[in-house]
Protein backbone atom coordinates (compact mmCIF):
# COMPACT_ATOMS: atom_id res chain seq x y z
CA UNK A 1 0.00 0.00 0.00
CA UNK A 2 1.30 3.45 -0.94
CA UNK A 3 0.28 6.88 0.23
CA UNK A 4 1.66 10.38 -0.28
CA UNK A 5 2.07 12.91 2.50
CA UNK A 6 3.33 16.45 2.64
CA UNK A 7 6.42 17.00 4.75
CA UNK A 8 4.42 19.51 6.82
CA UNK A 9 1.94 16.81 7.93
CA UNK A 10 3.14 15.11 11.12
CA UNK A 11 4.23 11.48 10.92
CA UNK A 12 1.80 8.88 12.23
CA UNK A 13 2.52 5.30 13.32
CA UNK A 14 0.30 3.97 10.51
CA UNK A 15 2.55 5.67 7.90
CA UNK A 16 4.80 2.61 7.83
CA UNK A 17 8.05 3.26 5.99
CA UNK A 18 8.45 7.00 5.27
CA UNK A 19 10.62 8.00 2.30
CA UNK A 20 11.42 11.57 1.30
CA UNK A 21 11.24 11.63 -2.51
CA UNK A 22 12.45 15.18 -3.21
CA UNK A 23 15.80 16.27 -4.66
CA UNK A 24 16.26 18.89 -1.96
CA UNK A 25 15.91 18.57 1.79
CA UNK A 26 12.93 20.52 3.20
CA UNK A 27 13.96 23.83 4.70
CA UNK A 28 13.91 24.09 8.50
CA UNK A 29 13.34 20.35 9.02
CA UNK A 30 15.55 17.77 10.58
CA UNK A 31 15.34 14.02 10.06
CA UNK A 32 13.89 13.70 13.58
CA UNK A 33 11.05 16.09 12.76
CA UNK A 34 10.19 14.25 9.53
CA UNK A 35 10.59 10.73 10.97
CA UNK A 36 12.07 9.40 7.75
CA UNK A 37 13.39 5.95 6.98
CA UNK A 38 15.27 7.20 3.92
CA UNK A 39 15.84 10.15 1.63
CA UNK A 40 15.76 9.17 -2.06
CA UNK A 41 16.66 12.27 -4.08
CA UNK A 42 17.39 10.28 -7.26
CA UNK A 43 13.79 9.05 -7.55
CA UNK A 44 12.56 12.64 -7.85
CA UNK A 45 12.11 14.24 -11.28
CA UNK A 46 15.18 15.79 -12.85
CA UNK A 47 15.85 19.36 -11.80
CA UNK A 48 15.12 20.59 -15.33
CA UNK A 49 11.78 18.81 -15.54
CA UNK A 50 10.71 20.00 -12.12
CA UNK A 51 11.70 23.59 -12.92
CA UNK A 52 9.78 23.50 -16.20
CA UNK A 53 6.70 22.22 -14.37
CA UNK A 54 7.05 24.76 -11.56
CA UNK A 55 7.37 27.55 -14.13
CA UNK A 56 4.04 26.30 -15.57
CA UNK A 57 5.56 25.59 -18.97
CA UNK A 58 4.08 22.07 -18.71
CA UNK A 59 0.65 21.11 -17.50
CA UNK A 60 0.31 18.19 -15.08
CA UNK A 61 -0.44 15.66 -17.84
CA UNK A 62 2.71 16.67 -19.76
CA UNK A 63 4.76 16.61 -16.56
CA UNK A 64 3.39 13.17 -15.70
CA UNK A 65 4.31 11.76 -19.11
CA UNK A 66 7.83 13.20 -18.95
CA UNK A 67 8.41 12.01 -15.38
CA UNK A 68 7.15 8.53 -16.24
CA UNK A 69 9.74 8.41 -19.04
CA UNK A 70 12.42 9.33 -16.53
CA UNK A 71 11.21 6.59 -14.19
CA UNK A 72 11.19 4.02 -16.99
CA UNK A 73 14.75 4.95 -17.93
CA UNK A 74 16.07 4.60 -14.36
CA UNK A 75 14.49 1.58 -12.61
CA UNK A 76 17.40 1.40 -10.17
CA UNK A 77 16.12 4.63 -8.59
CA UNK A 78 12.69 3.23 -7.63
CA UNK A 79 13.12 -0.53 -7.65
CA UNK A 80 13.88 -0.71 -3.91
CA UNK A 81 10.52 0.94 -3.11
CA UNK A 82 8.55 -2.04 -4.39
CA UNK A 83 9.38 -4.35 -1.49
CA UNK A 84 8.27 -2.00 1.32
CA UNK A 85 5.15 -1.12 -0.67
CA UNK A 86 4.33 -4.78 -1.09
CA UNK A 87 4.94 -5.76 2.51
CA UNK A 88 3.21 -2.86 4.29
CA UNK A 89 2.43 0.83 4.14
CA UNK A 90 4.87 3.01 2.22
CA UNK A 91 4.54 6.76 2.65
CA UNK A 92 6.10 8.99 0.01
CA UNK A 93 6.93 12.30 1.68
CA UNK A 94 7.07 15.40 -0.54
CA UNK A 95 7.47 19.17 -0.20
CA UNK A 96 5.33 20.32 -3.15
CA UNK A 97 2.58 22.80 -2.34
CA UNK A 98 -0.14 21.03 -4.33
CA UNK A 99 -1.09 17.76 -2.60
CA UNK A 100 -2.84 16.35 -5.69
CA UNK A 101 -0.62 17.34 -8.60
CA UNK A 102 2.97 16.58 -7.70
CA UNK A 103 5.69 14.08 -8.48
CA UNK A 104 4.98 11.91 -5.41
CA UNK A 105 1.48 11.22 -6.73
CA UNK A 106 2.92 10.22 -10.11
CA UNK A 107 5.53 8.04 -8.40
CA UNK A 108 2.89 6.35 -6.24
CA UNK A 109 0.81 5.53 -9.31
CA UNK A 110 3.91 4.24 -11.10
CA UNK A 111 4.81 2.00 -8.16
CA UNK A 112 1.25 0.66 -7.87
CA UNK A 113 1.31 -0.21 -11.57
CA UNK A 114 4.67 -1.92 -11.16
CA UNK A 115 3.38 -3.94 -8.21
CA UNK A 116 0.40 -5.03 -10.31
CA UNK A 117 2.70 -5.87 -13.20
CA UNK A 118 4.99 -8.04 -11.07
CA UNK A 119 2.27 -9.97 -9.27
CA UNK A 120 2.82 -13.53 -10.40
CA UNK A 121 5.39 -12.54 -13.01
CA UNK A 122 8.82 -14.07 -13.13
CA UNK A 123 10.13 -12.06 -16.09
CA UNK A 124 11.49 -8.52 -16.12
CA UNK A 125 9.29 -5.79 -17.52
CA UNK A 126 9.85 -4.46 -21.03
CA UNK A 127 9.60 -0.67 -21.29
CA UNK A 128 9.41 -0.53 -25.06
CA UNK A 129 5.87 0.90 -24.99
CA UNK A 130 7.08 3.78 -22.83
CA UNK A 131 9.30 4.97 -25.72
CA UNK A 132 7.23 4.76 -28.92
CA UNK A 133 9.73 6.84 -30.93
CA UNK A 134 12.28 3.98 -30.85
Amino acid sequence: MIQCKSAVVPAMPEDGRRMLVDRQWPQDDSNDQLSLDAWLPDVAPSADLLQTFNDELLDFAQFTAAYRQELAAQPAHWWALLQPAQSGMLTLVFTAKDPLQNHAVVLAQWLEEELDRYQGSSSPVCYRDEFPEY
